[in-house]
C-alpha cells in the first residue's frame, strides 16, 4: 500500500467513514506492526473533534462588575470568553492572524477602501430562535457610534459616515479609506445581538447567535452555557456545556486543575509552570501573542504630566529583570510601545530603552522632583505578579531619587474604580494586544479613545500621532504606511505616558484530555478567547 492509500484510509478513518477495526487492519497490511498502529490510531482519534463533556475553565480575571453586554465589557477576558461563548461578530480573527467571515458569508470593498459590503449568512438564528437580519447588524453596530456612546470603541467608528442595508448585504459607508475594516468587526464589543422592531437592542439576556447559549451568569463567580444545536458552524462547538468560573488566585486555580475540579487555566504563573506541567495528566499550552505588561502615567494626574518626570521612571525600569523575575523567562522585554516585535510594521529600528539611573537622575534633576513622592495602585486583576513588579521598580528607582510607594487593590472592582480613573496616576495594567496597529492605537491612545489610559493629550507629539493614525488609516500604498507606523512608535515611546515592560507568553494549564488544533490563536489567550468553540476532549 502506498503513502496516499494510507492518506486516503486516514481521511475515511477521521470522517467516520470506516471503523478503528478497519484503520488498524488497514495499517497492519501496509507493513506497520500492530502496536505502532494501535497507537497511531489512538492519537488519530485524540485528535479528531468528538461531541461531548462539560469544560469547566478557570480564570485569572473577573469582577462583579462583569457584564453580559458587550458594549460595557472592560476588557477582562472571562467576558471575552463569556461574550463569544453566546455571540458571534461580523469577522472573525482566525489562528494564523487572518480575518475570516463569520456571520457574514462574504467581504467586498470598492476600489478605494472606502465602502465594505458584508453580506449575511442565510438562515443562522439567535438562541430564542430569531433569524438574523440585517436590521440587527446595523442597531448591534450603532451602538458603538455617536456622541453619546459610552462604547469603549466608539473611536474605531468615527470613519463611519452611514451604515445601510441593500437586502442580506450590510453596507458601510466610510469617510476615508480604511484596509483593515473588516478587523474593526471582529472587535468583542461588537457581537452582534438580536434588536426588536423598534431597532431596541437585546442587552442584557446573551441572547445571541453563538455557539452556546446562556444558563446560569453570575458576575464576578460563573457563567455556564450549553450548546446551541443550531449554531451555523457546524464543525464547531463540540462541549455539552461551557463553565467559565473566576478564579483570581493563581494557587487556587492551580489547585483546582490538579484535583481535576477544571480542565483549563486562562494563567498559570511562570513560576509554578514547570510544577504544574510535572503532574501526571496536565500539561502546560505556551503561546506566544501580542499580550503585553504595562505601567500607566496618566498626564492629566500630577507629577505625570511633566516629561522630565515620566522619562526619569521610564529609565528607572528593569525591564529584562521583570521579564526573568516576573515571567521567569517567558516573553521579550518591551519598548514603551504597544507593537508587539510579533507583528506587522513593527519599529525594528527604535532604539531600546534601558535601565539608566543615570539619565533617570538627569531628568529628574530636570524636572526639579529630586526625592519625589509617587505612588503606583498595583493589583493582581492586571497581572498575578503586579505588586511584585512594583516592588523591582521601587528597588530601582530609588538609587535615582524616586521614593516609589506600592499600593496593592483588590481585583475586585479594580478596572471600574482603579485602572483609567483620573487621580490615580500611576497603575498596573496589560493589554491583549490588537491584530492591527491602526486597532491597537484607535483603542488606547488617540485622543478620543475612553480607554486612553495615560490620558495622553494636547503635547505636541500626542497630537502629531494622532494625525499620523488617521493618515495611515486611509494610506494604502505598504511602504509609506510602515513610515507612518513606525512615527506612531517613536512618538509614544519619548513621549507618551504608558511603559510597556514586556510581551508575556500565554501560559495555559490544560488537562491532557483537552484539545485543540494545532495552531493556537494569539491575539488573545484560549485561542482567542475561543477555546469553548475551537476545543474538544479527546
Amino acid at each position: 500500500m502506498q503513502n496516499d492509500d494510507i492518506k486516503r484510509e486516514l481521511s475515511n478513518f477521521t470522517g467516520g467513514k470506516i471503523s478503528r477495526r478497519q484503520f488498524v487492519t488497514t495499517l497492519v497490511a501496509a507493513g506497520i506492526a500492530l502496536p505502532s498502529a494501535l497507537s497511531m490510531s489512538n492519537a488519530v482519534l485524540a485528535a479528531t473533534p468528538k461531541k461531548g463533556g462539560r469544560l469547566r475553565q478557570g480564570f485569572s480575571v473577573g469582577s462583579t462588575t462583569d457584564s453580559l453586554d458587550a458594549l460595557k465589557n472592560t476588557g477582562s477576558v472571562v467576558e471575552i470568553c463569556n461574550n463569544w461563548c453566546w455571540g458571534s461578530n461580523l469577522t472573525e480573527v482566525l489562528p494564523d492572524g487572518s480575518i475570516a467571515p463569520e456571520l457574514a458569508e462574504s467581504i467586498e470593498s470598492s476600489p478605494d477602501a472606502k465602502t465594505w459590503m458584508f453580506r449575511l449568512r442565510q438562515g443562522v438564528e439567535f438562541h430564542n430562535g430569531k433569524s438574523l437580519t440585517a436590521d440587527d447588524v446595523i442597531h448591534s453596530i450603532n451602538r458603538h457610534r455617536g456622541e453619546d456612546s459610552a462604547s469603549a470603541i466608539k473611536s474605531l467608528f468615527t470613519a463611519v459616515k452611514n451604515i445601510r442595508k441593500d437586502g442580506r448585504t450590510v453596507v458601510f459607508e466610510l469617510d476615508a479609506a480604511n484596509a483593515d475594516f473588516p478587523f474593526i468587526l471582529s472587535d468583542y464589543h461588537a457581537v452582534i445581538m438580536a434588536s426588536d422592531k423598534d431597532g431596541k437592542v437585546d442587552t442584557t439576556s446573551g441572547n445571541g447567535t453563538g455557539p452556546y447559549a446562556v444558563t446560569k451568569f453570575d458576575p464576578g463567580l460563573r457563567a455556564v452555557f450549553k450548546r446551541n444545536p443550531n449554531y451555523f458552524k457546524s464543525d464547531r462547538a463540540h462541549f455539552d456545556e461551557v463553565e467559565n468560573l473566576v478564579m483570581v488566585d493563581p494557587a487556587s486555580r492551580n489547585t483546582a486543575l490538579i484535583t481535576r475540579e477544571i480542565d483549563v487555566v486562562d494563567n498559570v504563573e511562570a513560576k509554578t509552570a514547570n510544577r504544574v506541567a510535572g503532574v501526571k495528566g496536565l500539561r502546560i499550552l505556551e503561546v506566544t501573542g501580542t499580550q503585553h505588561r504595562t505601567m500607566v502615567m496618566r498626564l492629566d494626574t500630577k507629577p505625570f504630566d511633566n516629561f522630565d518626570l515620566r522619562m526619569a521612571v521610564k529609565l528607572s525600569v528593569n525591564r529584562q529583570e521583570m521579564i526573568d523575575k516576573i515571567e521567569s523567562g517567558h516573553g521579550v522585554i518591551g519598548n514603551d510601545h504597544h507593537i508587539s516585535p510579533t507583528q506587522q510594521y513593527y519599529n525594528s529600528e527604535l532604539p531600546q530603552r534601558e535601565y539608566d539611573p543615570d539619565k533617570a537622575r538627569y531628568h529628574l534633576k530636570k524636572a526639579g522632583m529630586d526625592g519625589v513622592k509617587i505612588e503606583l495602585h498595583a493589583s493582581p486583576a492586571a497581572l498575578d505578579g503586579a505588586v511584585s513588579a512594583g516592588v523591582l521598580l521601587q528597588a530601582s528607582a530609588k538609587p535615582v531619587g524616586i521614593n516609589l510607594e506600592v499600593k496593592r487593590e483588590p481585583a475586585d472592582g479594580y478596572w471600574s474604580h482603579v485602572w483609567n480613573q483620573p487621580g490615580k496616576g500611576f497603575a498596573t495594567s496589560y493589554w491583549g494586544g490588537r491584530p492591527t496597529n491602526d486597532w491597537m492605537f484607535s483603542n488606547c491612545c488617540v485622543t478620543d479613545s475612553s480607554w486612553n489610559d495615560t490620558a495622553w493629550r494636547n503635547t505636541e507629539a500626542a497630537d502629531k500621532f494622532n494625525q499620523l493614525v488617521v493618515a495611515a488609516r486611509a494610506e494604502l500604498d505598504d511602504s509609506k504606511r510602515k513610515d507612518m507606523y513606525w512615527e506612531c512608535q517613536r512618538l509614544l515611546h519619548e513621549d507618551g505616558g504608558v511603559i510597556v515592560w514586556g510581551f508575556t507568553n500565554y501560559l495555559h494549564g490544560l488537562n491532557e484530555k483537552v484539545m485543540h488544533p494545532e495552531t493556537v490563536a494569539g491575539n488573545w489567550t484560549l485561542d482567542g478567547c475561543k477555546s469553548a468553540e475551537r476545543w474538544w476532549f479527546a
